[in-house]
């Protein structure tokens, strides 16, 4: 009977703990956006800022959510997102067999550290001159750019992780027999995921950030950027900031599926 009570008690505080979970995380979830609309209302209310550069969060969200139903702002938020993707991609694609290859050897690591240092510490937006005289007015000039900021940050991360590797479980895979080829594909590949993802977490939002900036400025005819930049021109200010608060979650909407990615892929992490 003693133990019927307790399996039941037992039972019974999961299911609280679980009603209560998804409540608990709500309220985190929402606390960060309920906390910028409070700055921003505060901050026009009391006139912080000047009352015609500071427009109503409640009016921008309409327009917003006007433009989100005729979808102009959907098609812009894709075009972006699609550029965004394909930039990605190329990176991820170019990236992590070279960042395993300068990895393996650091010999080769040393020789080429310079020139990635040099390129990831240089602005992406000084390259769009060169990228233009290079792809022309296209968007492939707009994902090319994007797609080399994101590939060094690739590079990069990936030969850190794989430079990092424990020495101990690459020497346990050798001491069963493991050949240099299986010792990297079983071992140093696995303990080089949680730094790759990393690095490919970090691209994916660069990219996404150059690509809204290429927009801007090298002729684009769609996207987010050119949304933005045309509605500051011709001064819709709930439009401007509107489109501002989209391209801002498209870029958390990323990072939380990559950082959702990366709890499923490398469950061992730090293990």
């Amino acid at each position: 009977m003693t133990s019927v009570l307790h399996k039941s008690q037992k039972h019974k505080g999961v299911l609280l703990n679980f009603g209560r979970f998804p409540v608990k995380r709500a309220l985190e979830i929402v606390a960060g956006p309920v906390l910028l609309l409070l700055v921003w209302w505060i901050s026009y209310k009391f006139k912080v800022l000047d009352a015609h550069l500071l427009p109503s969060p409640f009016d921008t969200i309409i327009d917003m959510w006007k433009s989100i139903f005729d979808g102009s702002m959907l098609f812009d938020a894709w075009k972006t997102l699609e550029r965004v993707l394909k930039a990605f991609a190329l990176a991820a694609v170019l990236g992590i067999p070279a960042g395993l290859a300068l990895g393996a050897r650091k010999s080769i690591y040393r020789c080429s550290e310079f020139l990635i240092d040099f390129f990831r510490s240089t602005p992406a937006t000084a390259m769009f001159p060169l990228f233009l005289l290079i792809f022309g007015l296209g968007d492939f000039s707009k994902i090319a750019v994007a797609a080399f900021a994101a590939w060094l940050l690739i590079v990069f991360n990936t030969a850190y992780g794989v430079m990092n590797a424990r020495p101990t479980r690459l020497l346990a895979a050798r001491s069963m027999g493991a050949t240099g080829a299986r010792a990297f594909r079983d071992v140093v590949f696995y303990e080089t995921l949680p730094q790759t993802l990393v690095g490919l977490r970090s691209a994916v939002s660069l990219a996404l950030v150059v690509i809204v900036v290429a927009e801007m400025f090298i002729g684009a005819t769609d996207g987010m950027g050119k949304r933005i930049i045309d509605a500051q021109i011709s001064y819709e200010l709930t439009d401007m900031y509107g489109s501002i608060l989209i391209s801002g979650a498209l870029g958390y909407l990323l990072n939380l599926l990559f950082i959702i990615f990366e709890g499923t892929v490398v469950h061992w992490s730090g293990k």
